[in-house]
């Protein structure tokens, strides 16, 4: 999977080389326009990347890449659920339009996830965290969200339920890729890496290939 802009020359034919590879493109980090942006996906791009991050900004009278990424229902596409890289408000926004089968949640998280608040590196760049927040120069760079507070987040920002929230974190990213028949369902058969998680969920048990690894969380 790749995430790519399709506005830059050659993009359309790389999306269109790229699905005859089986790679999915995603469209993100771009200025596209609406009309830019529907040549990606009638080239084959079927999902999108940290949706509002790094995107041309939603105006009415030019929708842009974002009115394409919420509008389209062939379009499945990931957030940063954590009420600081996205607005709680548009978060549910985002769930309205994409639903529970078209949205999931990604962390975009670095290096510094479940470290103390201080200095982390990202490449080349110092990142300061504090207060839950990763900035460079004053910029976000990254995050140190992990899947199950995104999860609890949507569960509590749209008042959803555990077992639909989850679904953004498991079934959907597994079937965007193609991976139902190892991953993202219970079933016998597939891969047995699992997460026991409260009803609140919150993490208790982490399964690895089918052993218990440490205890609750």
């Amino acid at each position: 999977m790749m995430t790519i802009a399709p506005e830059i020359p050659g993009a359309v034919e790389t999306i269109e080389y790229a699905r005859t590879l089986g790679v999915h493109s995603s469209l993100g980090h771009s200025n596209a326009t609406d009309q830019e942006a529907r040549a990606g996906v009638a080239a084959g791009a079927d999902h999108a990347t940290h949706t509002f991050n790094a995107m041309r900004p939603l105006d009415h009278r030019e929708p842009g890449i974002l009115g394409v990424v919420l509008e389209d229902d062939g379009l499945s596409a990931d957030i940063i659920a954590d009420g600081i890289h996205v607005d709680p408000s548009m978060i549910r926004l985002f769930l309205r339009m994409k639903g529970d089968d078209r949205a999931i949640l990604i962390t975009d998280a670095i290096s510094a996830t479940g470290m103390p608040e201080g200095a982390y590196r990202l490449g080349d760049f110092e990142v300061q965290v504090k207060d839950g927040r990763c900035e460079c120069a004053g910029k976000l760079a990254g995050s140190v969200l992990t899947l199950d507070r995104a999860i609890r987040n949507v569960m509590s920002f749209a008042h959803w339920q555990l077992q639909r929230a989850v679904k953004l974190a498991t079934l959907n990213p597994a079937r965007l890729l193609g991976l139902t028949h190892q991953r993202g369902i219970i079933a016998a058969g597939r891969r047995a890496d699992l997460v026991a998680l409260t009803p609140e969920g919150k993490v208790m048990h982490t399964i690895i290939g089918g052993e218990l690894i440490g205890g609750p969380h």
